[in-house]
């Protein structure tokens, strides 16, 4: 007689009140290494040592009621939970250095990787094992010998270390991370994977690290984490029938795809009204997907709706699964939770505000091979693209509520309870997020509807979404995902293309066979376009602001002028040349680190080269491939042809945002075994610059370099460019000054520019070959 309460309660826990607003949308109507990354940019900043707000001895953590003056966002009195050895009293801001001790550290298919370089630095025995989970997810369709042996390798030293482990074909680790309890409001935990952002939509703090990283806090508990500039993205209105919460995050990297938030933590924030419309589900959604807007974080507030959503969870777990339950969904905790609620303060400062009117939003869709690029569904459907290739899979759109909604889709059109077939020659691809979320679907009978339809089942795991498995696009097909990246070569082929929507659209295009909407979303009235902005979509509010904004700048312009004015009319050259001479800075040279690096330019002109781009996917989790090997595949989903053309010991350039896209530290090394030194870019993406320091690859930003190589090497008449071109420039980076000087091309114009300071600190990493290996001969000292 339990089984009516269980199903219901089974399914309000994993959906998080979506299923009540589908229902809407489709009716019609160790002291850790003191690390600094200023080398990675051009922005002057004030001379400072990592950690330096911070005691050699850890101390316990702080109480999550320590007061403080210092109005902090939400991101902030999060790590203010989680860092260790504070000085007394000290309230962490954006830009500090800490070191982060987090609540739970995961590692998937790349734990093996982990554990070989957790005992090649000489470590036995893991610092904290409730603190590590493990998660076999990403090749799980792989049945080879080796394969299978590195899944037993890892099970085993799993099991040795008591660690919390979860097989192959459970579930990807970011849903068993959610579901299981492990990513909790209002803590900080991390991933070995560059979609830990997810963790967000649960009001946790989910950050991704690196496999060097993850070593590290196996180790010691520990790694060592700048806290990123915050952006506040506020979101007014409501979420009309028919839009998802996949649809904002779309709209979101499309339009506002000016890498406007690239390197930040997300806060997501908005009244009860707005954000009551935004389920569990969607706000994950949501969340996963900041990492492709090109941020550290995506985080929402806890708020009603989570606690709703968590208090679900609990009675389902006391119910039927109380032992196990212990320790993770329990009321007890969600009641601690609510008494010791964090939120952002008032007055906390972010570095820029955005909003979003969810009102105005209707589908879109991303693509083709771009998540930048986003157009209304309604336009896409006006252009008849046929479909090759349809997917309902990954840890952005692949639970139970997601498949009800692609169920929905044929359920509509059925006739006589006949459930309609896919379109003839369109392939439509299933997996759920976890077991947990198939059982929910396949009680509800969503699941059987898409078979009936013509689905093909895959297990659960990553497959497709990264490029592995069955089902991948062949070259010349189109394709269509839920899923939340579709670089370029990414699902399959790189003569292919791939489209991202929302689970409904998903469903929709594979039973007409061409990018298509279920008819679920009406435009309001009134309702002309997309409503977004800088500020917090309030007039009033945001007009304030921009006027004290504006007097801070001529204040500070005021300043400057009389600064040179003073210099200009002293008349004391040799006073003003002195003064010149004491604003150059040194910074200190590490015997045997090289001063200057120097080099021909190598130019792959394109911005968001991801590591896709940089290291095919089809490799990342190959443990065998030779150094060889990949120096020869290095940068060939970006240009087949840069193997032929880059040499060892020449200095890469490429535009902006390098390094986009996912965690892999093989972008870092492949780059290494193709023997060049230095990297230079208009910006990097965060975790490449992570990795490149972990992995003793230097990098700098140099703006103006790339803005001059594409003044002078532009593309035909036709818009073609070279994608790799030598260009016969050179580079010296002078360390000791943090000055670059470009010659370009013989008898060329030569100039300089200050760039970012490699401190001593991060020489040593680089100098001993890694973080892996600082790690290790501070352990062997």
């Amino acid at each position: 007689m339990f089984a009516p309460v269980r199903r219901s309660l089974a399914l309000a826990a994993s959906r998080g009140g979506r299923q009540v607003l589908l229902s809407a949308r489709s009716q019609r109507p160790l002291t850790i290494p003191r690390v600094r990354t200023a080398a990675y940019s051009t922005t002057p900043r004030l001379r400072q040592e990592a950690f330096h707000s911070q005691l050699e001895n850890a101390a316990p953590l702080p109480s999550a009621k320590s007061a403080t003056q210092t109005p902090q966002t939400l991101t902030e009195k999060i790590v203010q939970r989680y860092s260790v050895g504070l000085a007394p009293g000290k309230t962490v801001k954006s830009g500090d250095y800490v070191t982060l001790a987090p609540h739970h550290c995961m590692t998937h298919d790349n734990s093996w990787p982990v554990a070989m370089k957790f005992m090649s630095i000489g470590a036995s025995k893991i610092h904290d094992n409730r603190q590590v989970v493990m998660t076999l997810d990403h090749d799980v369709q792989n049945k080879s010998e080796a394969n299978l042996k590195k899944y037993r390798q890892i099970e085993e030293f799993a099991g040795k270390h008591g660690v919390d482990f979860y097989p192959a074909g459970r579930g990807i680790g970011h849903q068993i991370m959610v579901e299981e309890g492990y990513a909790w409001p209002g803590t900080v935990t991390v991933a070995s994977d560059s979609h830990s952002n997810m963790y967000g939509g649960v009001g946790c703090l989910g950050t991704p690290m690196v496999r060097t990283d993850a070593a590290s806090i196996w180790a010691t508990g520990r790694t060592w984490w700048q806290i990123p500039p915050i952006a506040k993205v506020t979101l007014t209105g409501i979420l009309p029938p028919g839009v998802t919460g996949k649809d904002v995050i779309v709209a979101l990297c499309g339009l506002f795809n000016n890498d406007d938030v690239l390197n930040h933590a997300i806060e997501f924030t908005g009244s009860e009204e707005t954000m009551s419309s935004l389920s569990i589900d969607d706000r994950l959604a949501i969340a996963n997907m900041t990492t492709e807007w090109g941020a550290l974080s995506g985080l929402f507030p806890i708020d009603s709706v989570l606690q709703q959503w968590l208090r679900a969870k609990a009675t389902t777990a006391a119910m039927f699964n109380p032992e196990a339950a212990k320790g993770k969904f329990t009321h007890e905790k969600i009641d601690d939770l609510i008494n010791n609620q964090l939120r952002a303060d008032p007055g906390a400062t972010y570095a820029k505000s955005l909003y979003l009117n969810l009102s105005t939003l209707s589908p879109f869709v991303a693509g083709p091979n771009s998540v930048k690029v986003a157009t209304p569904l309604k336009d896409l459907e006006a252009q008849d693209i046929k479909l090759n290739k349809a997917y309902l899979v990954s840890c952005t759109n692949s639970r139970a509520s997601d498949i009800a909604a692609a169920a929905n889709v044929f359920r509509e059109v059925a006739k006589d309870g006949v459930i309609p077939k896919v379109a003839e020659g369109v392939k439509f691809y299933i997996a759920a997020a976890s077991t947990l979320e198939q059982a929910a679907a396949e009680e509800a009978g969503d699941w059987q509807v898409l078979l009936a339809a013509g689905a093909e089942p895959l297990p659960s795991g990553c497959g497709p979404c990264i490029g592995l498995g069955t089902g991948l696009l062949e070259p010349g097909e189109v394709g269509i995902s839920a899923s939340n990246r579709n670089f370029k070569g990414r699902m399959g082929s790189t003569d292919a293309k791939a489209y991202l929507a929302s689970p409904e659209v998903v469903a929709a295009s594979a039973l007409k066979g061409k990018i298509a909407g279920p008819g679920w979303y009406q435009k309001p009235e009134g309702v002309e376009k997309v409503i977004i902005g800088e500020g917090n979509g309030d007039v009033v509010q945001d007009k304030a602001m921009s006027i004290e904004e504006a007097l801070d700048k001529l204040i500070a312009q005021a300043d400057s002028m009389i600064a040179s004015a003073e210099k200009e009319f002293s008349g004391d050259e040799a006073a003003a040349a002195e003064s010149a001479a004491e604003d150059e800075t040194f910074t200190e040279i590490l015997p045997g680190f090289p001063e200057k690096i120097e080099g021909e330019i190598v130019f792959c002109d394109a911005d968001n080269i991801n590591t896709d781009g940089i290291y095919p996917g089809k490799y990342t989790y190959q443990d065998n491939v030779t150094t060889e090997k990949m120096a020869e595949v290095c940068m060939e989903n970006y240009d087949k042809e840069f193997g032929q053309v880059a040499k060892e010991g020449d200095i890469l350039v490429s535009g902006f945002n390098f390094g986009c896209g996912s965690s892999r530290e093989q972008a870092a090394t492949a780059i290494l075994a193709k023997k060049i030194p230095l990297v230079v870019s208009g910006s990097f993406g965060n975790i490449f610059s992570r990795n490149s320091i972990n992995n003793a690859l230097m990098g700098v930003e140099v703006p103006r370099l790339v803005q001059r190589l594409r003044e002078t090497f532009k593309a035909d008449g036709e818009g073609n460019k070279v994608l790799t071109r030598r260009t016969g420039w050179k580079l010296v980076w002078d360390v000791r000054r943090s000055k670059v000087t470009v010659t370009e091309g013989e008898g060329g114009q030569q100039w300089s520019q200050k760039v970012g300071e490699l401190p001593p600190n991060v020489q040593e990493i680089i100098a001993r070959g890694g973080l892996e290996k600082w790690v290790k001969s501070q352990i062997e000292a």
